[in-house]
């Protein structure tokens, strides 16, 4: 499978961290000062919102919000299958199946049925939506658009990630993990298009070249999940009369730096590789501890992981959509020579790990 295009589409309303503070301070209970060293603690410079900041407190519960999500998550998802599509030189009817996660609200009929059609895809599109991975769905989806592509050549899939984290911010709680979750997470939409090894207009792309931009993609090799047995109040929702409570435990650097690097050494030895020999890393930006923490454990150079630390400072943390965005912005800015490996990686809910081996 061949990645052709990702697109990432955020929210009009940009409010820098500053500003994000001062609103959130008058909607949580606690002590202003402790908010303020959370929110600076989190590295985030700025961040696109579902709303505007002055809608938040009209927010009188779940119901709003998730009617709130459903509106907006509609609106981004549509308009990331429409540029990336465009990025990859394809058309709506081209696609022959879709990926939907999203973790941040609820829908029945599933918000990917509704995408599909505003989007133009094909009434006959197969459709697999994903719920509950959270910051592990982008890689997650990955692995298994390549699972559904394998083998059917000439085939196209669709990835699409939709998080509005800011609607799921609890005004009753003064918890650590709320109070660290409403200055850490934005929201945004990506959609990524893969073909399998021949193209829908006939031609067979061996290189990668992404459609009519002429970039080279990069080919997926292999993917790994890992489950982390016993960690489930690690982090995910509560679900309360409010809506979805985060979930955030501290322990979970602690099971990064124990058990991360092993996982990363076996996947790759599993493919001839090892660690020193991948210089492109492609990692969620799920904070900066764990960022800092897969660093260390994987004892990487100094720069290797700053497009994930860029998308973290200009967007925070987007959840399922992060990592989309951390590789478009490799491909864009630091794409790897021509049969380069490089490693696409998640941590989310479950506690699980997602892994994507990727050959440029």
């Amino acid at each position: 499978m061949w990645i052709e295009a990702v697109r990432t589409v955020l929210p009009e309303n940009r409010y820098e961290q500053g500003k994000i503070t001062e609103a959130v301070e008058e909607l949580l209970p606690g002590e202003p000062g402790t908010l303020r060293r959370f929110h600076a603690a989190t590295r985030v410079e700025a961040r696109n919102l579902a709303l505007p900041l002055e809608r938040y407190g009209g927010l009188d519960g779940f119901g709003a919000a998730n009617d709130a999500y459903i509106g907006v998550a509609l609106n981004l998802g549509t308009r990331a299958v429409t540029d990336a599509l465009k990025g990859a030189g394809l058309a709506p009817g081209d696609v022959d199946h879709l990926v939907f996660c999203s973790s941040t609200g609820v829908a029945t009929p599933s918000l990917d049925s509704r995408v599909a059609q505003q989007a133009g895809l094909r009434p006959d599109v197969r459709r697999v939506p994903m719920f509950g991975l959270g910051c592990a769905g982008g890689a997650a989806g990955i692995a298994r658009l390549h699972d559904i592509l394998y083998g059917r050549s000439g085939q196209v899939g669709l990835l699409v990630c939709v998080e509005l984290c800011s609607l799921t911010m609890q005004r009753d709680d003064g918890s650590v993990a709320n109070l660290i979750a409403s200055g850490l997470f934005g929201d945004g939409a990506a959609a990524l298009v893969a073909v399998s090894d021949e193209r829908p207009d006939g031609l067979v792309e061996p290189g990668g070249v992404t459609g009519s931009r002429g970039r080279i993609g990069p080919r997926v090799v292999a993917t790994k999940s890992r489950l982390y047995p016993g960690t489930r109040r690690l982090m995910g929702w509560e679900v309360g009369e409010f809506g979805l409570r985060i979930v955030l435990a501290p322990e979970l650097v602690d099971l990064v730096e124990a058990r991360l690097a092993d996982d990363v050494e076996g996947f790759l030895a599993e493919h001839g590789l090892s660690i020193a020999e991948v210089n492109s890393w492609v990692c969620h930006p799920g904070g900066p501890k764990v960022i800092d923490a897969i660093g260390r454990v994987l004892h990487l150079p100094e720069h290797a992981l700053d497009v994930t630390w860029n998308s973290l400072r200009r967007l925070g943390n987007l959840s399922s959509v992060s990592v989309l965005n951390v590789l478009q912005e490799t491909i864009a800015h630091r794409r790897p020579g021509p049969g380069e490996p490089a490693v696409l990686m998640a941590l989310g809910p479950g506690f699980a790990a997602e892994l994507v081996l990727l050959r440029w």
